[in-house]
């Protein structure tokens, strides 16, 4: 299961820094890697990633891909937490729900 997040067009994006460390604020030790075909943050100790559109350090829009079995209770709740306190929002077939 995936799950689209996004800043609203108007918001300022996201330095990977600051969405680092509102993860670790969540008690969850986040690992960025950045490839050629795309930005990962891989979460100690879950199979849960985040895909995350970064252009020069900054993002406004990213998936979780959520990890068998993690799809509800964590690390979803603390991801969303995490991305909801820096003014993210979900994205699904029925438009933006809060992610906090």
């Amino acid at each position: 299961m995936e799950t689209l997040i996004q800043l609203p067009e108007s918001d300022t994006p996201s330095t990977i820094s600051e969405i680092l460390a509102s993860l670790r604020k969540e008690h969850l030790e986040p690992r960025h890697e950045s490839k050629a075909w795309g930005d990962w943050i891989y979460l100690e100790s879950y199979t849960t990633v985040i895909s995350i559109e970064c252009n020069r350090g900054l993002s406004s829009s990213a998936t979780i891909e959520h990890g068998e079995g993690e799809e509800d209770g964590e690390p979803a709740a603390s991801i969303f937490r995490a991305f909801g306190r820096l003014g993210w929002i979900g994205m699904d077939d029925d438009g933006e729900y809060p992610l906090a």
